[in-house]
């Protein structure tokens, strides 16, 4: 029981900043989805990572062939193979990259201190948020792993490696490609759950609409960018930090320009899709008052 309890502490206490992710992940997807379909999602988007790392790791699919290095297994929570924390991490990066996608997708209606996504349940589980939001999540995964393959560098420690290095930075081309086809289940996942498991008797547990919650899951997208590429910055690798903001020059110009264009911009049929699928929006009360 004392190894449980000590092997449970350290696997909060050793990756206090994935914690605080996941922490942030709460708060941003239980007022926007509700706790089940936030639950729901966790638990289904913990099993489909897991799931690809373990099929990794001894299959070589979907990610290419690399390993674990089981030096903290008796220090965190390991299973399988597979540190805990690593797979958790999938869930608050598919979310907030579904989230962002959905901010660029959507019509926005913006007030002097709050913005909402006039999202829709077509909105929601349409292919361009598919896609949109699994290119998201790779794009993150493009800045992290290199950046998490000099672990023993910073905080993170050695946790993993590949059998051949790759050509980006020592990461070969077939985990990005393997990300890319787990981020599109992942995303789909997402939406099923949000499709599916919509509520028939009026907002769900937990929806709420707080100041400029519509903002919570790219501020999370962009809060992990950032903590990587400063990650990437304090180890000196100024030619990998380099590499990854000028990833994100052209799509994030693209983004904020198409974010500027929707703001304001929306049609009264749009309007009234969001308000008819979703009622309880922060909008509703807005537009009683105009």
């Amino acid at each position: 029981m004392e190894d449980v309890l000590r092997i449970a502490v350290g696997t909060v206490t050793m990756r206090p900043y994935v914690f605080a992710f996941f922490a942030a992940y709460l708060v941003a997807a239980v007022p926007h989805l509700g706790w089940r379909k936030t639950l729901l999602f966790t638990a289904a988007g913990y099993l489909i990572s897991f799931a690809s790392e373990f099929s990794s790791i001894n299959t070589g699919i979907p990610y290419g062939w690399y390993y674990y290095i089981d030096t903290t297994r008796d220090r965190e929570l390991w299973i399988a193979g597979v540190p805990f924390f690593d797979s958790l991490s999938y869930v608050f990066l598919a979310y907030c990259s579904y989230a962002t996608a959905l901010f660029v997708v959507s019509p926005i209606k913006a007030w002097r201190w709050d913005l909402v996504t006039l999202e829709s349940r077509s909105i929601r589980g349409s292919f361009a948020v598919l896609f949109l939001g699994a290119l998201f999540q790779v794009f993150l995964d493009i800045i992290i792993d290199p950046v998490a393959l000099q672990g023993y560098r910073w905080f993170l420690g050695q946790i993993y490696g590949y059998r051949e290095p790759g050509i980006h930075f020592g990461v070969p081309i077939s985990n990005y490609v393997g990300w890319w086809v787990v981020s599109v289940i992942m995303v789909f996942v997402l939406q099923r759950i949000d499709l599916w498991c919509e509520g028939k008797d009026g907002k769900p547990a937990g929806v709420a609409n707080p100041p400029l919650r519509s903002l919570y899951g790219p501020i999370l997208y962009l809060s992990v960018l950032v903590f990587n590429l400063a990650v990437t910055l304090w180890l000196g690798e100024h030619l990998m930090a380099l590499t990854g903001i000028l990833i994100y020059v052209l799509a994030g110009s693209i983004a904020i320009v198409t974010i500027v264009r929707r703001t304001n911009r929306y049609r009264k049929e749009e309007l009234a899709e969001h308000l008819r699928d979703y009622p309880w929006s922060a909008v509703s009360g807005r537009c009683a008052k105009e």
